[in-house]
């Protein structure tokens, strides 16, 4: 997700070049920071399954148009429309979304990934899954779900469930905007490169491999802020009680209590239900964790917090959500484990059939 402003789709808004044996996806809606929308990804995943399989192909690069960032996330005002005309574009959109995350996670051929300037939600689904992860000095991302009620996803709570200690429960949490060294100490990120050099290691991508190519223009990364603050992290974040959490962060006191003050201005429900997600991801194939972030999804935005997340961030942005219920003590544990119950006929069903580089079907 990510705050981001709705366009009518173009066919322009995702653009695919061939040089020399470089495929390059472009994410091309610039206003919008690069929003993903149903096009978009629909596109994508007719794209790189034809170049999985063209010999002529050796490198996929995937970068975004203006110098804002690589991508906000996914079109959140098109899925408010959507929830207030009870339509269906929006589950659609996540199923074919997360099939397009598999596909990268299992791609053939060197993924490489532009994390420069801003890298949310959906921006990291379409990045932290490849294979070659370059982020800069401009580099922020998150995934900042919590903010407008809503849960990780793209694959993104078992990203941050394989982060060191509880770092990644601090960054889903609390929605933290992080740094490229952060994201690097996250495990979100593989290399760090001057974003003045980028376009320089693109040009080197047509020609020579992704290994030797990144090597090439790949910098000592700046020390993480977060990675720096693990001691008092690894302390407050263990465990399944999100309360218990919130109270340890306040007794810490400086930026452990800073912490707490975000959590609790977070959805209660988000909270406890990413808290959740986060501990029954660990061991599970990312296609097992997309299975489970799309019943979490689809309940989401059948609750009242997404769609009053949104209003609050994105289109009145009086930034005072009304979340119901208020309080985290107010959501139980048979609430939070209704957002896990089976879908029935409505599962997405990619575990049972993981993703693999050949044709795709769109639902």
């Amino acid at each position: 997700m990510g705050d981001v402003v709705s366009e009518d789709l173009q066919q322009e808004d995702v653009l695919f070049e061939r040089r020399g044996h470089l495929g390059i996806v472009t994410l091309n809606r610039p206003r919008a920071v690069n929003a993903l929308n149903a096009g978009m990804v629909k596109a994508m995943l007719q794209q790189l399954a034809a170049w999985a399989d063209d010999d002529s192909v050796a490198n996929v690069l995937v970068q975004g148009a203006g110098d804002r960032g690589l991508c906000a996330g996914g079109d959140i005002v098109a899925i408010y429309k959507d929830m207030l005309h009870g339509g269906s574009e929006t589950a659609d959109f996540w199923a074919d979304e997360y099939r397009l995350n598999a596909l990268i996670a299992n791609y053939p051929k060197p993924y490489v990934a532009f994390m420069d300037g801003l890298v949310l939600g959906g921006g990291v689904g379409v990045s932290a899954h490849g294979s070659v992860r370059v982020v800069t000095e401009r580099t922020r991302t998150g995934m900042p779900e919590t903010t407008i009620g809503f849960v990780p996803d793209v694959g993104g709570t078992l990203l941050l469930s394989r982060a060191p200690g509880e770092a990644g429960t601090h960054a889903a949490l609390t929605g933290a905007h992080l740094s490229g060294a952060d994201a690097l100490f996250l495990g979100l990120a593989d290399h760090f490169v001057p974003s003045g050099s980028l376009p320089a290691l693109a040009e080197e991508l047509e020609s020579t491999t992704a290994e030797a190519a990144v090597v090439r223009f790949a910098q000592v990364a700046p020390d993480s802020p977060l990675a720096a603050q693990c001691e008092w992290i690894d302390a407050c974040y263990t465990g399944d009680d999100a309360e218990e959490i919130v109270h340890r962060l306040r007794a810490a006191g400086g930026e452990a209590a800073a912490a707490a003050g975000t959590i609790e201005a977070k959805s209660p429900t988000s909270v406890k239900v990413t808290l959740e997600s986060l501990r029954r991801v660990r061991g599970l194939s990312l296609e097992e964790a997309l299975d489970q972030e799309y019943r979490v999804g689809l309940r989401c935005l059948s609750g009242p917090d997404f769609r009053e997340g949104i209003r609050a961030q994105v289109v009145d942005k009086d930034r005072n959500p009304q979340w119901k219920p208020a309080t985290l003590a107010e959501v139980t544990e048979s609430d939070v484990e209704s957002y896990f119950a089976p879908l029935g006929e409505r599962e997405l069903g990619l575990s049972a059939s993981p993703a693999e580089p050949s044709p795709v079907q769109s639902s």
